[in-house]
């Protein structure tokens, strides 16, 4: 909205409104598609009956389609005359003969013409006023020797104009243009420095709303500009380097040429948009800018390099799947999220055709107080407009079956041009009047009412518009007729004035106040995937998109029409014209079904959705997502402080590598497993070795304690499963289940789950309380997993209802338990998977690998949402959600941020891999092992 308002006056309870526009000239007076190529200081020429002069001095505009003269008096209206309807356009001599079309020597410049333009007399915003008949118009320019020049121009504007066929005018005016920008180039006095280095020069346009201005784009190495050609709003841009925070390449036009540059984090507007004549223009400048912002955070980034990279202090490109795991876990409000997906589906607010889409939320507009704890207040999002009135869609499917190929069901699509000016016109009347040639729409059509318009969205047969980001702003002049517009009369007699708000509404400032609230509720939160899916999402297109009654023109669709394979060029305009005004569908970001986002344990709200939600229901069940209070205050606070993490105490009690640790339940006793084929009882209190045992002469993988401290597990390469006793000292029991190594094991409610290279995860029932009597125990299988490849990992959720594991060629698997099927198989790693484990609300997963990455799975959709790479490989880890402390190959332990996707601290530790790691349940204490043979005791001081 930023953009559209320009220099208007934003809205303030506390002050009169202006009624006046300042600033008189804008690219908006001129057509659609139009250039704005020179001005001239000039006099504007009247003679009355009496053959005297009156002088209007001003300025003339020559522009690629119109003769623009703004005067400089504000109470005379602007003359446009378009360059079709001259007759006559020459330099006058002094006797006032005039030849058609022909140069003489002398002064003014003379227009004979049809029609006539006047617009913002006594400076107020309204509809163009026209005058038709034959006319003449004499311009006198200051410097007289520009006039052969000014009418030479003219002349072969006017023959352009006057092609008969559009292509052929476009294609002569671009002519025209580029010919213009070839015998000019950047301005070099206009650096910052002397010492400026220059990287690169091209030609490009200036985007703004339904204007392009064209001129040269230069980059040196700390400051980009852009020089318009006409030198209009001023002589150059220039933004700073160094204040870049994001750069999102785009489409325009349905053509990669693009670029946009924003110097803020989450503001809607940028702060400027490029759109290049050739794409391979576009991707050198972005890489300019983006390898500069690499430079400038090397030293924060700490030798890390993310899939979607994000430094401390700058960002080229976020993934969607970045901002996901943001939003998921309640760092990105949905107002964010909704712009951040936007953004990377090629929504600008300086391009209408893609305007940033936002949904309908509340379905109650009729109700003196608004009920954030009815479902029926809120609108189905799991449906698009549509298909949200019964009747109308079986209409519409009528009409859709007996169609022909390409089939659509909606006939306008939910934004476009039109629709985002609809709802703005009282901010951006003079771009409606550039969109509509000049007019306001009809009164009755206007934006009158919230609840009227709401209604027609439900019950229109051609209405399916969406909302835009303003209605859940913090602006409300879009509601307001500050600038005292007449929009018209409507059919009742009562003239278009604020826009009427519903009931539960005091002012404008309370609408979006609880618009926000809404859009924020919970049961907003538990159902804006729905909406994601449909305008973003894998049901956008397709099958799916069919199914979900979500089908509009094909032109508006990513890659619906290819312009460079059509060679007529009046068809290839109007094709462009078409789709631009028509509207297009958002980029397709997910393929697969959208994540739901993370919420608190509350009375849910639901309402019958087309959704399936049998994973989530079942699974990941409501339970699972409960908050302890006191234990999940201190492991809150204990995470936050991470980075604190301080070594007391190191012991080398191992001759090969360390491969587990447990800890008894008492706290009192440390149990370590190595490749030395050793099992080892470390006495916390004394600090000294108690035990040394041996089952083989082979490596044990893992171990863990049984509840009561009796018993512990170790895993072997030599295929087995060791059960030693505490109390008696001795190996009570073998369990001899596979037939290759065993690599890892796990234990929750009376279960061992182990996983082996011979491509299995089982699952064997055990009792602790058995495991302390001296007869031999009788393993019976339960389950077994199977997969395609060696198992080299495994986890269990924290109610033991899902089972991760990782393969050594690079697959992390997900298993509903409580059936023995995987649910998802992710092919993550380009290696062994060295580690996989869910958060503790069983919302995700994170594995890491021998390829260095760290990938993080949505556990309801099996997406990938976020994928970090270090300069070592993470061999082990732990992590609450949010932040993961792992350990590197390097010897180090690392703190990332997930949410930043950065390494936030590097803590020195072990000579060698850190190879494992445990922490006691209030996570403030930490015990490392590793390849150097030693084990190592943390504390976090804060």
């Amino acid at each position: 909205m930023c953009n559209l308002q320009g220099s208007i006056s934003r809205g303030n309870k506390n002050r009169r409104p202006p009624e006046k526009v300042r600033r008189r000239f804008s690219l908006l007076l001129l057509n659609l598609e139009e250039y704005y190529f020179e001005q001239h200081t000039a006099n504007h020429i009247l003679c009355d009956s009496h053959q005297n002069e009156r002088k209007i001095r001003g300025s003339l505009k020559i522009c690629s389609k119109s003769v623009i003269f703004e005067p400089d008096k504000t109470f005379q209206p602007i003359i446009k005359i378009p360059l079709r309807d001259c007759i006559k356009i020459e330099k006058q001599g002094d006797d006032g003969a005039n030849r058609l079309f022909v140069k003489t020597q002398h002064g003014k410049i003379s227009l004979v013409f049809s029609q006539v333009y006047f617009i913002k007399e006594h400076n107020i915003v309204a509809p163009y006023k026209i005058e038709r008949g034959k006319m003449q118009y004499v311009f006198e320019l200051d410097i007289a020797g520009k006039v052969e020049d000014v009418v030479e121009t003219l002349l072969q504007l006017h023959r352009a104009s006057c092609l008969d066929k559009l292509g052929d005018q476009t294609a002569m005016i671009t002519a025209i243009l580029q010919s213009r920008l070839a015998r000019t180039s950047f301005d070099k006095n206009r650096f910052q420095s002397l010492s400026e280095i220059l990287k690169m020069e091209c030609k490009a346009e200036m985007v703004t709303p339904l204007v392009t201005n064209p001129g040269h784009v230069c980059i040196t190495d700390t400051n980009l500009y852009f020089q318009p050609l006409n030198g209009y709003p001023k002589p150059v841009v220039q933004i700073t380097l160094q204040d870049v925070r994001r750069i999102y390449k785009r489409r325009h036009g349905l053509m990669p040429l693009g670029l946009e540059v924003f110097c803020t984090e989450d503001d809607l507007c940028s702060d400027i948009y490029l759109k290049f004549y050739e794409s391979q223009d576009r991707d050198e400048l972005y890489f300019y800018i983006a390898t500069y912002l690499d430079k400038e955070t090397e030293a924060d980034k700490s030798q890390v390099t993310c899939q979607s990279y994000i430094a401390k202090n700058h960002i080229t490109e976020h993934t969607a799947e970045s901002y996901m795991l943001q939003w998921q876990r309640g760092h990105i409000s949905n107002y964010q999220y909704l712009l951040h997906l936007n953004n990377l589906a090629d929504r600008s607010c300086n391009d209408l055709s893609q305007y940033p889409v936002f949904p309908w939320i509340i379905n109650d507009y009729f109700s003196a107080e608004l009920d954030l704890s009815n479902p029926e207040t809120f609108r189905d999002l799991s449906k698009p407009i549509g298909a949200l009135n019964k009747e109308r869609l079986e209409r519409l499917l009528i009409r859709y079956q007996e169609m022909p190929d390409p089939k659509f069901m909606y006939g306008s699509h939910y934004s476009s041009p039109g629709y985002v000016l609809f709802y703005l016109v009282r901010i951006a009347p003079e771009h409606m009047l550039c969109l509509q040639n000049g007019r306001f729409d009809h009164a009755d059509r206007m934006f009158n009412s919230i609840a009227e318009t709401w209604k027609n969205c439900l019950d229109g047969a051609t209405d399916f518009k969406e909302l835009i980001p303003e209605f859940y702003g913090d602006d409300f002049s879009f509601l307001v007729n500050s600038l005292k517009l007449d929009l018209g009369k409507r059919q009742g007699g009562k003239m278009v004035d604020d826009v009427e708000l519903p009931p539960w509404a005091s002012d404008p400032k309370d609408f979006l106040q609880k618009s926000k609230e809404a859009l924020e509720s919970n049961y907003v939160s538990e159902h804006l995937h729905e909406w994601i899916d449909l305008i973003f999402g894998y049901k956008q297109k397709g099958n799916e998109a069919i199914g979900a009654h979500n089908i509009f023109h094909p032109l508006t669709y990513e890659g619906g029409v290819d312009l460079n394979s059509i060679e007529d060029p009046d068809e290839k305009v109007a094709m462009l014209t078409q789709i631009l005004e028509f509207g297009q569908t958002p980029k397709q970001l997910f393929v697969i079904p959208h994540p739901r986002r993370i919420t608190p344990k509350v009375k849910s709200l639901s309402q019958p959705s087309s959704q399936s939600a049998s994973l989530a229901d079942s699974p990941v069940s409501p339970g699972e997502e409960s908050f302890e209070d006191l234990t999940e205050e201190s492991r809150t606070l204990a995470w936050n402080n991470i980075t604190k993490l301080k070594l007391y105490e190191t012991y080398k009690i191992h001759k090969e590598a360390v491969t587990g640790i447990a800890v008894s339940y008492n706290g009192s006793s440390i149990f370590t497993t190595s490749q030395d084929s050793t099992l080892k009882m470390f006495s916390k209190e004394s600090k000294t070795l108690q035990r040394s045992i041996s089952f083989s002469n082979m490596a044990l993988s893992s171990c863990l304690v049984l509840p009561g401290d009796n018993t512990v597990i170790s895993s072997s390469w030599d295929n087995n499963v060791y059960f030693y006793s505490i109390a008696f000292g001795r190996r009570q029991d073998t369990l001899m289940g596979h037939d290759d190594a065993v690599s890892k094991i796990s234990w929750h409610n009376n279960r061992l789950f182990s996983a082996s290279w011979d491509s299995t995860v089982k699952v064997w029932p055990c009792v602790p309380l058995e495991m302390t009597e001296t007869k031999r125990h009788h393993f019976e299988l339960l389950a077994e997993l199977e997969h395609d490849v060696s198992v080299d990992t495994i986890s269990l959720n924290a109610a033991g209802t899902l089972l991760v594991s990782g393969t050594k060629e690079g697959s992390v698997n997900i298993w509903d338990l409580s059936t023995a099927t995987m649910l998802h198989q992710i092919a993550c790693h380009s290696g062994t998977v060295y580690c996989a484990a869910f958060s503790p609300d069983s919302r995700h997963v994170l594995s890491t690998g021998e390829d260095g990455c760290l990938k993080i799975i949505d556990v309801q959709t099996g997406m990938l949402i976020s994928s970090m790479t270090s300069e070592h490989p993470q061999r082990c880890f732990l992590w609450d959600g949010n932040c993961v402390l792992a350990g590197s190959q390097s010897g180090e332990l690392l703190v990332w941020d997930l949410i930043e996707a950065r390494v936030s601290e590097r803590i020195q530790g072990h000579t060698g891999a850190v190879t494992s790691i445990w922490m006691n349940e209030q996570c403030s204490s930490i015990i490392t092992g590793g390849e150097d043979r030693q084990i190592m005791f943390w504390k976090l001081q804060y």
